[in-house]
Formats: structure tokens, C-alpha cells, sequence
């Protein structure tokens, strides 16, 4: 098992096509949990809660409404970009070992939520840290977690039975791998590159970076 932060951060990976299918015993379960739930939270509202789930039955309705939405996008692409497109998996929400919906409940620690009066996006930023504390403990236990996102809400609430007025935020596939890519999948089938650290940064105020047009 991996601990140093840097090297998890960056040998984690959206995984697509590497799970093994072998179960993630509980103790990991337990721990790459525990971890997400140990995210920071707007107002301390911990607004997030995790689905499980095993069922192959499940599984494969969810799996057959991704490849739906995945040939809607499809259809919007032409020559190399459908030809790359074409070439990236979303199997892994049958192969991995479990998915983890990960959900927000935007009435967790109200009425009155510290901190969120201002900016009412930032319960929704906070499950995005328990994501990312999720990704990265599975990462340093060595196993590899997918984020499908080729799915529409209200059937992910029919499906796993979620009320109204909880958003499902991720659908996570988790489990052990045969390997972690080197090079990120996207970069790998030529979608995107990975632009520099430079592009990014600003100095005191918004400008345009080297490297970077305007839009």
C-alpha cells in the first residue's frame, strides 16, 4: 500500500478497463469509506451519503442506460474525435468488483448551513471532496475507482430508489486492478492533453497565462 500523498495524487487514475473483478475486502471498504466520510464539509453538513452497490442486475440496467447516453454524445462527434471517442470503455461499471453512488442532500445541517449562505453551490463542492478523499484513499490501497458520468439523474434516482430533492453526484465503479495506466486514459486515446501548470496560475489578478487563448 502506497502512503505518500504526492505519489497517490499522481498515479491516481479514471479507470476504465483495468478492474480485476476480485472483491474489496471489508477492512478496505471500511477504510476507503471512512476516508470520504473524513472530508471537510460546508458548515460541518457532511452532505454527502454512499450507495453500494453489488447487484449484477443493477448494474447492467445502469450499464445499458450509460451506453444510451454514450451514443447520444457519439452522434454529436465527427472524424477523429468519434474515431477516439469509439475507443474509450465504460465496462468497467460491470467488471469492477462494486459502484459507489455517491449522493447530496442539500437539506443536510439545515436550515441555517455555515458557511453556505453566500455561495449555495458549496454543499455540492464539499461531496466533491469526498469523492476526491475516496479516489485517492482507494488509489494508495492500490485499487482503482472509474467516475461514470454518462447518465441522467432522474433515472439514477428511479433506479436506486434515491428521494426526491437528493442529487446522485457520482456513479463510482471501485475495486482491485490489474494495473494503473501511466498515462491517463483520455491522454492515452489522444482526447485531451494535460496542460501545463503555468497555463493556470494568475498573479494578483485574472490574465491570460502564455499558452493560453482567449475564448
Amino acid at each position: 500500500m502506497s502512503t505518500d500523498i504526492y505519489d497517490v495524487i499522481h498515479r491516481r487514475r479514471d479507470v476504465r478497463a483495468q478492474f480485476s473483478g476480485e472483491p474489496v475486502p471489508d477492512d478496505v471498504l471500511e477504510r476507503v469509506l471512512g476516508a470520504a466520510h473524513a472530508a471537510p464539509s460546508v458548515g460541518l453538513s457532511q452532505p454527502w451519503d454512499f450507495v453500494l452497490v453489488r447487484d449484477p442486475g443493477t448494474r447492467r440496467a445502469f450499464h445499458d442506460h450509460v451506453r444510451r447516453e454514450r451514443a447520444v454524445f457519439a452522434a454529436s462527434l465527427t472524424g477523429d474525435e468519434a474515431e477516439r471517442f469509439a475507443r474509450i470503455k465504460i465496462d468497467g461499471v460491470l467488471e469492477s468488483s462494486l459502484s459507489v453512488v455517491v449522493t447530496y442532500d442539500a437539506g443536510r445541517g439545515g436550515p441555517a448551513v455555515l458557511g453556505r449562505h453566500a455561495i449555495a453551490d458549496a454543499g455540492l463542492y464539499s461531496v466533491c471532496l469526498a469523492i476526491q478523499n475516496l479516489w485517492l484513499a482507494a488509489t494508495a490501497e492500490d485499487m482503482g475507482v472509474g467516475w461514470v458520468s454518462f447518465y441522467r439523474e432522474p433515472f439514477v434516482r428511479r433506479l436506486l430508489g434515491i428521494p426526491p430533492g437528493i442529487r446522485p453526484v457520482a456513479w463510482l465503479c471501485l475495486g482491485p486492478v490489474v494495473r494503473l495506466e501511466t498515462v491517463p486514459d483520455l491522454e492515452r486515446h489522444g482526447w485531451r492533453r494535460r496542460t501545463a501548470l503555468r497555463t493556470a496560475v494568475h498573479r494578483e489578478r485574472w490574465c491570460r497565462p502564455p499558452g493560453r487563448a482567449e475564448r
